[in-house]
């Protein structure tokens, strides 16, 4: 696994397609490689057709997926699905998805002491899933990693990753409240950097950042294949001072940099450069105090990110990046018209 030295690389701002063509080439081989450890039923399980409505249908809560569960793998086959999942994540992304996959673990007996047993709480209940074939360069392909509280989806043609949304991280608890892991906040910097932010704001910012007197159930934009939202709501980056927008600007990048640093880079440049940020709007929901329930939002054109902190006595976050033109590579397919026929 060259997963270290990928990403010293990552930061570099050379020509972006080599960026692209390197992670398109890490990708396709960690998925050959994962494909060719299977048997026959276990490849039937773990492969769908690129155009399959499956590829384009995701959800965060647990339940009975399709796909390939960690748990239906030998030892050295669960190796080279974890190889897969790092080549589209940063090191530090890919601790934390391995961190919420084995905090089932502690969700598990914290259920059982609140009496709220509702489904098995297994880090092995994580689907591995390749769209297409990886060795087909005439055609896209995709991966999916998913199970509770980790969504990741990756598009691929060629030498080229054309998406890697939605990207949805969730954490429950958020904070572990006791045992050998208290304390443990695995989403803890998205937590702090909204609220630091929200603190800093005056009365007159703060109004119009907050548009929502409660938190609401969920992300707005909840498991939908294409995420829409009434425009941008709230507090837009230009009215906020020199400190808030670098902190504005710390949050969009823990959400953009935990993608590989290479395609991340790119994003976050696209993003940030040319008055990107000016577009971004902040909207929060609920009192700016995480002991209570909240959420916020950060929205300009068709960048997404949200997160919500409502359940559980708001010990329970869900957190999600999208692009609400390209999420599943669905404008860059467009474009290319083979989608003519399910779009």
């Amino acid at each position: 696994m060259t997963t270290e030295t990928e990403h010293e690389h990552g930061h570099s701002h050379g020509n972006g397609h080599s960026h692209s063509h390197t992670a398109a080439s890490e990708m396709r081989t960690a998925a050959v490689a994962f494909l060719n450890s299977l048997s026959s039923d276990q490849k039937a399980a773990a492969t769908f057709d690129y155009i399959d409505g499956e590829r384009i249908f995701w959800y965060y809560p647990p339940l009975n997926r399709h796909g390939l569960l960690l748990r239906d793998m030998e030892g050295p086959q669960r190796s080279l699905a974890y190889g897969l999942m790092a080549t589209g994540l940063s090191p530090e992304a890919n601790l934390q998805a391995r961190a919420i996959m084995d905090h089932e673990l502690i969700l598990g007996p914290l259920e059982v002491e609140q009496n709220a047993v509702t489904y098995p709480r297994d880090p092995l209940l994580y689907s591995w899933t390749i769209f297409g074939d990886p060795e087909d360069a005439g055609h896209p392909w995709g991966w999916r990693v998913e199970g509770h509280h980790v969504s990741l989806h990756y598009s691929v043609w060629a030498d080229e990753v054309l998406s890697m949304t939605p990207f949805f991280f969730g954490a429950n608890p958020a904070r572990v409240p006791h045992g050998s892991q208290q304390g443990l906040r695995i989403l803890g910097r998205r937590q702090d950097l909204a609220v630091e932010l929200m603190e800093s704001m005056d009365s007159g910012q703060r109004s119009k950042a907050i548009i929502y007197s409660e938190a609401p159930a969920d992300i707005i934009t909840f498991n939908s294949s294409q995420a829409s939202l009434p425009e941008e709501a709230g507090i837009p980056a230009t009215q906020l001072n020199g400190t808030q927008r670098e902190v504005l600007t710390a949050l969009v990048t823990d959400y953009v940099m935990k993608a590989r640093a290479d395609l991340a880079q790119e994003r976050l440049d696209n993003l940030l450069h040319e008055g990107g940020l000016d577009k971004i709007h902040v909207a929060w929901g609920g009192p700016v105090d995480v002991g209570q329930p909240h959420y916020y939002r950060l929205h300009g054109g068709n960048f997404v990110v949200e997160y919500d902190n409502r359940q559980n006595g708001a010990n329970h976050i869900h957190s999600v990046w999208r692009d609400v033109k390209n999420d599943f590579a669905y404008d860059v397919l467009r474009q290319h018209l083979i989608m003519y026929h399910i779009v």
